[in-house]
């Protein structure tokens, strides 16, 4: 039985093509193993988003292909949004690769491994990105167990002058909702618990294939799925967040007031510069609409510092917004000049120093915001689901702490809070903790030990 190790890298909807090759190598014979000194074959599903991840991809097949020559290690396959970019280059500048799998060709990876080991020839497998999502897989489940993501669509419409994702996986194709129903409960029957709703954009859901937008009729009935708890919504985009979601998001109990919303910008000028379909005051409408509907809300975005031409008044303009806002949570990226893209080509690109500048700038506004809003939390009960345990060594006084997070908090990209119990807790459990102190991203709780404590 041949063995493969396997290389994940970039967005959780890699992490999701990942783990559908898993299954498919698994159940045609092939063996994984984490063990990269052992592995007969190395599959790296890479990203190519931006500069940073390209070169990061490009470094671990590198390292990979080490193993070619000091392990047993026999072909290395590159996959995902690197292959789809540079296929050429791939071939021409790391000559350790034996197949490139573009990233309409992930369900191939099979036939693509068992022609290497039969003929041991160099394959390139590129086929179109426009084609229709193929159904229903299987996936090995990658995460902890009792989360996972679960992908609505493919590819993207938005075209963004910055962006190269429509280049890389193609137009906005939506999933069968039958496909999606049939896959979360696949999740719920292995013991996931929390769905992340993920996509390039998880708000247009639905137009392409039913005409029409089908993201709350979609919510409806993943909930009544048995065994899912939580459900999270990620990369909403501001113009398509409706009254029927909001309202949705409202009436249903499993859907977690969080909403991941990346708006990039708030001055009019840059966004339209940038493509966006949205404006300030549709911004400012929105996070009202939001916030009056579902008070207790968490609403995380992103923004990028130094798109071409951002003018020290736009910047400005950026940090009002965001003491204005209040953003529960606020990641900051620095643009990234990408080849082929509209908005590389155009003039006034901001230097590099300037650039991270205006991002720590941000983040050191937003730190603030956040300690206040951390520090509002001290006093309430809420569930929380449980990641897992610090070790005995670690914690004050030998006592239980655990890892766990709250509905402010999406696994790897927000913080935790830190509970103290008593007895035995396991990962995936959820449970009441009062919160009892505050750092700027993370909290301090203690289990609730009788339903008497938990009125505010």
């Amino acid at each position: 039985m041949k063995k493969i190790s396997f290389v994940s890298l970039g967005c959780d909807k890699n992490t999701i093509d990942s783990e559908i090759m898993l299954s498919l190598l698994t159940d045609h014979g092939y063996e994984i193993t984490k063990n990269d000194d052992q592995a007969d074959a190395i599959v790296i599903n890479t990203c190519a988003f931006i500069a940073d991840a390209q070169e990061e991809s490009i470094n671990t097949i590198i390292e990979m292909g080490r193993y070619k020559e000091e392990g047993v290690c026999q072909y290395l396959v590159v996959t995902g949004c690197l292959a789809q970019r540079f296929h050429k280059e791939i071939f021409e500048d790391l000559p350790e690769v034996d197949a490139v799998v573009g990233t309409g060709s992930y369900e191939k990876i099979v036939d693509v491994l068992d022609e290497l080991f039969g003929t041991a020839k160099k394959l390139e497998v590129l086929d179109p990105i426009d084609h229709r999502p193929l159904g229903y897989y299987k996936r090995s489940i990658t995460t902890p167990g009792h989360y996972e993501f679960l992908k609505l669509s493919v590819g993207c419409d938005n075209h963004c002058t910055y962006c190269i994702i429509p280049m890389l996986r193609g137009p906005y194709r939506s999933r069968a909702k039958e496909d999606i129903l049939h896959d979360a409960q696949d999740l719920a029957d292995q013991g996931v618990k929390e769905l992340l709703l993920v996509a390039q954009d998880i708000t247009k859901y639905g137009r392409d294939l039913y005409e029409d937008y089908q993201l709350p009729e979609l919510l409806k009935d993943l909930c009544k799925i048995d065994g899912i708890e939580w459900i999270r919504l990620l990369y909403c985009y501001p113009e398509d967040v409706t009254d029927a979601l909001i309202r949705t998001m409202k009436e249903e109990p499993k859907i977690l007031p969080y909403i991941d919303i990346p708006i990039q910008h708030c001055s009019d000028s840059v966004l339209k510069r940038m493509g966006r379909h949205h404006t300030k005051a549709l911004l400012e409408n929105l996070l009202q609409r939001l916030r009056d509907a579902m008070p207790d809300i968490c609403i995380r975005t992103t923004l990028i510092t130094g798109f071409p031409g951002e003018s020290d008044e736009e910047f400005e303009e950026m940090l009002d917004f965001v003491e204005n806002s209040r953003f529960d949570r606020l990641g900051v990226f620095c643009y990234s000049q990408e080849d082929g893209t509209p908005a590389a080509r155009m003039k006034d690109q901001i230097a590099e120093d300037v650039k991270e500048s205006r991002k720590d700038q941000l983040m050191a506004l937003q730190q603030q915001i956040s300690e206040e809003k951390s520090a509002s939390m001290v006093g309430k009960v809420l569930d929380v689901m449980v990641e897992g345990r610090i070790p005995e060594e670690e914690a004050p006084d030998g006592t239980n702490v655990y890892v766990a997070r709250t509905y402010r908090d999406a696994p790897d990209i927000d913080g935790f809070i830190f509970v103290s119990c008593s007895y035995e807790l396991r990962s995936g459990d959820i449970l009441k903790v009062r919160v009892t102190g505050a750092y700027a991203y993370d909290l301090i709780g203690e289990v609730v030990e009788n339903e008497n404590e938990s009125s505010q």
